[in-house]
């Protein structure tokens, strides 16, 4: 190896030379742009970002980082709390220019580019009436939700995203590029499911798909309680949830109403506990199965209805546009305690800005039967992904945002259990990320060490090599 002694123009130049891509250094007129992250608490300035055209600019970045002993950063999405597609003095690659998908109906299967974020994809299956397993907010890129596990509102009908994953292109920290599937590399296919960056750049991603409720349109949405009925909520939820159908998913938390529609007025800024519903099953039992959870407490609103997958996947898109001030926490829960129960409303009570929130997202169902060893992806006992956002536009209240968000999983972090996802963590440290596995860290570190010995995907949540 060798390294490059000079400016991060210089470098920007010499690596302009080997890619198709635009490159945009230091100098560009672009520059604060490119380098702008869906966290917009993330100011870090790389020394090149390449807007990858091929497969062959990707091993082109990945060779020049290694030679030169320069950071390597990649950001598909951007989506990351912790900003870690980009890095200072790093050598981005940049997917964004790569965002292609290819439906195959007969096999059942999705092949998305690692630029694309889950409203492609969504909007790609959708005209087929399939879905493949994805997260809560549609711009969420799906490299990263993908690679650190993939919960969301079909993860109780269908598993996470990575038990959906088929395979994956990947190029090698030493630049070489494999498929990556169940016969083909399968260490390496198992520690993608779950493990983050760190083993290699993916550039594509295939996923099973399947239908959803009525060519592709599902029942679901909000209901809304009074913050002073949280606890009893809570308590019917944690019960009932885990006995429900499997096609029957559902997230609790704590928030503010929006002021906007379709919300009414006379709701708008209130603190409530809510639950957002997702039904995929059959119409035809639709009312059956959804009477329960309708039915329950007395709710402020009720906006359970027919929509279209893609419909109730983007519903946080608007509130949720990139560059917010974020601080997230997370932590995975076997059980929702009374200790905690209280903790939810105490500081349901308390949030600081219109869209800082707690959810608490579902694994059980489908999710909860794949062994815990099955994929790097290690919670599979059911419970809950919990996480905690501090989040608001302007950054004079960042601080205050992150001291409500600390404090609250601070309170919950003794009933949790032990570690959080990855994809809702900050740069939080080794003790941090080996939690995060379980028994399935030491496998990861022996992986790493195969196919990235010398760490050179390390802005991440990092796996040092065994």
């Amino acid at each position: 190896m060798s390294t490059l002694e000079t400016t991060p123009d210089a470098v920007a130049e010499d690596l302009r030379q080997s890619v198709r891509g635009p490159l945009v250094g230091p100098s560009d007129p672009e520059y604060d742009e490119a380098r702008k992250v869906y966290n917009g608490a993330v100011d870090r300035r790389p020394a090149a970002i390449v807007r990858v055209a091929d497969v062959a600019d990707v091993i082109s970045c990945v060779d020049f980082a290694r030679r030169h002993q320069i950071p390597l950063a990649v950001r598909g999405g951007g989506h990351h709390g912790a900003g870690f597609g980009v890095w200072d003095g790093a050598v981005v690659i940049d997917f964004a220019d790569r965002r292609s998908t290819d439906v195959d109906p007969v096999a059942g299967t999705v092949r998305a580019d690692a630029g694309c974020t889950w409203g492609d994809v969504d909007h790609a299956t959708g005209a087929f009436g399939l879905a493949t397993p994805s997260g809560f907010v549609s711009t969420t890129g799906v490299a990263g939700l993908t690679l650190g596990g993939g919960t969301g509102y079909l993860s109780r009908h269908y598993g996470l995203t990575v038990d959906n994953l088929v395979a994956a292109d990947v190029v090698l920290a030493d630049g070489t590029f494999v498929t990556a599937d169940e016969t083909s590399h399968p260490d390496l296919f198992w520690a993608l499911r779950g493990g983050g960056g760190n083993f290699g750049v993916v550039t594509s991603f295939t996923f099973r798909c399947h239908p959803v409720g009525e060519g592709g349109e599902i029942v679901g949405g909000p209901v809304l309680y009074d913050m002073a009925d949280a606890a009893e909520v809570f308590r019917w939820y944690r019960d009932v949830l885990p006995a429900l159908p499997d096609d029957l998913n559902g997230w609790i938390g704590v928030l503010e109403v929006p002021a906007a529609a379709p919300f009414p007025e006379e709701l708008w800024r209130r603190k409530v506990c809510g639950i957002v519903w997702c039904y995929s099953g059959p119409r035809e039992r639709a009312d059956e199965v959804l009477a329960p959870v309708r039915d329950f407490g007395s709710p402020l609103l009720t906006g359970l209805q027919p929509m279209p997958y893609s419909v109730l996947q983007s519903a946080f898109d608007g509130l949720l546009a990139p560059g917010l001030q974020w601080y997230w926490k997370a932590d995975f829960y076997e059980e929702i305690t009374d200790e905690a129960i209280v903790l939810h409303q105490r500081y349901g009570e308390t949030i600081p800005t219109p869209l800082s929130t707690m959810h608490l997202y579902p694994i059980s169902g489908a999710a909860a039967r794949v062994p815990e060893d099955a994929t790097a992806f290690a919670y599979r006992r059911g419970g809950w992904n919990g996480v905690i956002a501090g989040i608001d536009p302007d950054p004079a209240n960042l601080e205050r945002v992150t001291e409500w968000a600390r404090d609250y999983w601070e309170g919950l972090h003794p009933t949790s259990a032990g570690g959080g996802y990855v994809n809702m963590m900050m740069a939080e440290g080794e003790e941090r990320v080996r939690a995060a596995y379980r028994g399935n860290y030491q496998r990861l570190t022996e992986i790493k060490r195969r196919y990235d010995p010398y760490n050179l995907f390390r802005i991440n949540q990092n796996i040092a090599p065994a």
